[in-house]
């Protein structure tokens, strides 16, 4: 007998299979990360899961209310069905790969396929919803702009919305 797959309900009523919204080695690498934070391993993250797993990387004074928001964000106790629910909707939100682009070509006059990093810092900092220094330090930490400064932002715009790097 197949192994029953969890469903989510929809606003309608109807179910919907969560785990139809990813392809087997992107819930292979969600399955990965739900068992790292499931720091005591009893098939749940709760908030001191989550306090265990940002003190395995390094940031040890985690206000409760923070835990606490983000345990908030889940219906329910978080097993790895609700967790792969938490991120496609999470993913459900973000633009389709050819709008990120096209926002990024607004900023490439000559179409050479990249902007100036320093260029693009300066307008992620100081336009709408602004990035912060350590916001844009880890976008930059991803992905590097090249030798001369240049940051490949077709290759940014895959890997926002497909998940990983074109080969």
């Amino acid at each position: 007998m197949a192994p029953r797959r969890a469903r989510k309900r929809t606003e309608g009523g109807a179910t919907s299979n969560v785990f139809s919204m990813f392809d087997q080695s992107q819930i292979q690498e969600f399955k990965e990360a739900f068992t790292i934070m499931d720091q005591n391993r009893d098939g749940f993250i709760d908030k001191e899961d989550l306090r265990d797993t940002f003190a395995a990387l390094g940031r040890i004074n985690v206000k409760n209310e923070e835990l606490d928001a983000m345990v908030k964000e889940a219906p329910g106790p978080i097993n790895f069905t609700i967790f792969l629910t938490m991120f496609g909707e999470k993913l459900k939100g973000t633009d389709p790969e050819e709008t990120i682009l096209h926002a990024f070509k607004v900023f490439d006059t000559e179409e050479k396929g990249f902007v100036k990093a320093d260029f693009i810092k300066e307008k992620l900092m100081t336009q709408a919803d602004r990035f912060s220094e350590e916001e844009v330090k880890q976008m930059f930490a991803a992905f590097p702009p090249d030798v001369c400064g240049n940051l490949d932002y077709r290759n940014l715009c895959y890997v926002i919305t497909h998940g990983e790097e074109k080969d």
